[in-house]
C-alpha cells in the first residue's frame, strides 16, 4: 500500500461522488476515446500515461488518485451501483479474493488474451490474481521485504553498522527482538521499531497461511502458531518499549523518521521513497537497507483490473497490459523505487545494479531481488481485510499500556471471529 496525504473529508466525499456521476469509458468531445484509471496513492503512472497517448493519439487518459480508504470504500459504491467505475482500477492485494468472487463485477482479461501472459510474472503472483480460465487482473508491483536501519544509532548503540554483519544478528525474528534488547540497554530513550504493527506484519506475512486456511477458508488465527508467534514477538517489543508506537504513514511516523526516534523498520520497496520523503536531506546517509529476518516476504502489491462498466473493455485491457509490461516495470523501478513482480525485470542487470545514495548507496535492486525469488505464496483469505485490523487495534493498545500481551491476544482472537460473522 503507498501513501498518500489525505484529503480533508469535504473534498474526499466530493471526490467520491463526481466519480459516481462520471461516465467511464466515454468518448471525448474531440472523438478520442477516454479512458479513466483509478489507484490508490501513486504508481508513478503520469509520464506512462504521456506516453501512451503520444503512441495512441485516439486514447484520453484521465487519472483518478485517493488515498487507500477512500479508493476501496468508492469502488465498492460504484460496483453495487453499476456505475461510476474507472475503466481501469487498482486493487491491492488484500481485496484479490474477495473481488475474484465478483466475477460479475469484473472483466475476464483471459478474452482479450491475458492467459497467454502467464509466464510474465512470478508464479505465485500470476496465481493470485487468477482463478482456473479466470483472469482477475495483471500484477503490477510486489512489496518484497527487507529491513532499514539507521547506521549512526546503531554506531551510538556500540553495534555493527555493516549490512552484512546487521543482517548475521539478524537471521531470524528471535534474533532481531534480541538485537532490541542489546540496543534499548545502550540507547533506552530511542526505541528500536517504528511500531509493533510493523514488526507482526512482516513476520505474519512469511507465512504460508494468516487468518485463514488455504483448504477452507476458514478461521484459524486462534490455533495457527504463525499468527500467535508473530504477536507475542511483536506484542512482547511493545510491551518492553522497544517500538514508537508510530503508526506507518501518520504524521507522527513522519515526525519519528524525521527526529530519528526508532533505529528500524521493515521495508519493502516501495516504502524507501516515503522514508526519504520523510526524512528530508537531513537523514541522507544515516539510513542503510539489509536482508530482513527469515529472508523475504511479502508487504503489498497489486493488480490492475477492468469492470464490467466500462465502456471500452478492449481499450482498458490493452492499456492495462502496457502498463503492467516489462518495460514499464522497469522503468518505475528505477525512476520510483516500485518493484517489479516479473523475474525477467528485476532480474535485470541493470535493476540489480541499482543503488540508493540515500541508503548509504545501498544494493537496493539485488537486495530485493533477491528477496523476491524467495518469496512464496501466502494466502490471504476473502475476509483478510474485515480481521486483520483488529490485530492491529490490538497491538496498539499494548503500545498505549491499556492491555498486556495476553489481553491483547485474547481479544484480537475474539474481535476477529466477529468481524466475519
Amino acid at each position: 500500500m503507498r501513501k498518500l496525504t489525505r484529503r480533508p473529508a469535504v473534498a474526499a466525499l466530493a471526490a467520491a461522488f463526481l466519480s459516481l456521476a462520471a461516465a467511464c469509458g466515454t468518448a471525448a468531445s474531440s472523438g478520442k476515446i477516454t479512458l479513466s484509471v483509478a489507484t490508490f496513492g501513486e504508481f508513478g503512472y503520469a509520464p506512462l500515461f504521456e506516453q501512451y497517448q503520444k503512441d495512441h493519439p485516439n486514447i484520453e487518459i484521465r487519472s483518478r488518485v485517493t488515498d487507500f480508504d477512500t479508493h476501496f470504500k468508492s469502488l465498492a459504491t460504484q460496483l453495487a451501483a453499476g456505475r461510476g467505475a474507472a475503466d481501469v482500477v487498482a486493487v491491492e492485494e488484500q481485496y484479490i479474493p474477495k473481488y475474484i468472487r465478483a466475477k460479475d463485477k469484473f472483466v475476464n482479461l483471459a478474452e482479450y488474451g491475458a492467459d497467454k501472459l502467464k509466464q510474465q510474472w512470478s508464479p505465485w503472483k500470476w496465481a493470485q490474481g487468477t482463478s482456473g480460465d479466470y483472469v482477475f487482473g495483471l500484477g503490477t508491483d510486489m512489496g518484497s521485504l527487507a529491513m532499514c536501519y539507521r547506521r549512526d544509532l546503531f554506531q551510538q548503540a556500540g553495534l555493527p553498522t555493516d549490512r552484512t554483519s546487521v543482517a548475521e544478528l539478524m537471521p531470524d525474528w528471535p534474533g532481531y527482538a534480541n538485537l532490541a534488547a542489546r540496543f534499548t540497554e545502550k540507547l533506552p530513550n530511542v526505541k528500536f521499531a517504528d511500531s509493533a504493527g510493523t514488526v507482526y506484519t512482516a513476520m505474519l506475512n512469511q507465512s504460508p497461511e494468516n487468518y485463514f486456511s488455504a483448504k477452507d477458508d476458514s478461521y484459524i488465527a486462534d490455533r495457527n502458531p504463525s499468527v500467535h508467534n508473530a504477536f507475542q514477538l511483536s506484542g512482547g517489543l511493545a510491551q518492553a518499549r522497544q517500538t514508537a508506537g508510530a503508526t506507518t504513514y501518520t504524521q507522527a511516523w513522519n515526525v519519528a523518521i524525521k527526529q530519528g526516534t526508532f533505529a528500524t523498520i521493515a521495508c519493502p520497496a516501495w516504502m524507501l521513497t516515503q522514508i526519504k520523503e520523510a526524512g528530508g536531506e537531513a537523514g541522507s546517509g544515516k539510513w542503510d537497507v539489509t536482508t530482513v529476518p527469515g529472508n523475504s516476504g511479502n508487504q503489498g502489491g497489486s493488480f490492475l483490473s477492468v469492470p464490467k462498466q466500462s465502456a471500452h473493455p478492449k481499450e482498458a485491457y490493452d492499456l492495462a497490459q502496457w502498463l503492467t509490461a516489462p518495460a514499464q516495470q522497469k522503468r518505475l523501478f528505477l525512476s520510483e523505487g516500485i518493484l517489479p513482480s516479473e523475474p525477467s525485470v528485476y532480474q535485470d542487470p541493470q535493476v540489480v545494479a541499482h543503488t540508493d545514495p540515500y541508503f548509504s548507496n545501498a544494493p537496493v535492486g539485488e537486495i530485493y531481488a533477491a528477496s523476491a525469488d524467495r518469496l512464496r505464496p501466502n494466502y490471504r483469505g476473502l475476509h483478510d481485510a474485515d480481521v486483520r485490523p483488529e490485530f492491529g487495534r490490538a497491538l496498539g493498545r499494548i503500545e498505549d499500556g491499556s492491555e498486556n500481551v495476553d489481553q491483547a491476544w485474547a481479544d484480537a482472537v475474539r474481535m476477529g471471529r466477529d468481524a466475519i460473522k
